[in-house]
């Protein structure tokens, strides 16, 4: 699977993805998901790099974060500050909608 296929598939808030699953579903390397946790950008449930999990939400924010890297030719920081960004604006959206102000 390359960087440019899509796949379709419903996010699930209690899904829990391996190391493995999550760079399968993404289309990266398990080291590149690794260097992400190692700089902070996501988070590894789990004491030891072997139980790592992620939820949906850390799937959607790595496709994000690999979707300006690779559209943009941005660094990973850079990539990591527009998911947050994202993030951000998502959290907003969600709070005006519950205030009926969408």
């Amino acid at each position: 699977m390359g960087d440019d296929d899509v796949l379709i598939g419903a996010v699930l808030d209690d899904a829990c993805l391996t190391l493995e699953e999550l760079a399968s579903a993404c289309s990266v390397g398990p080291e590149w998901v690794i260097h992400q946790v190692e700089e902070g950008a996501l988070v590894g449930r789990g004491h030891a790099m072997v139980d790592w999990r992620f939820t949906s939400r850390d799937l959607v924010r790595v496709r994000h974060i690999r979707a300006v890297e690779r559209d943009f030719d941005a660094v990973p920081e850079l990539a990591a500050l527009v998911a947050d960004l994202l993030d951000e604006v998502e959290r907003l959206r969600a709070r005006l909608r519950r205030a009926g102000l969408d």
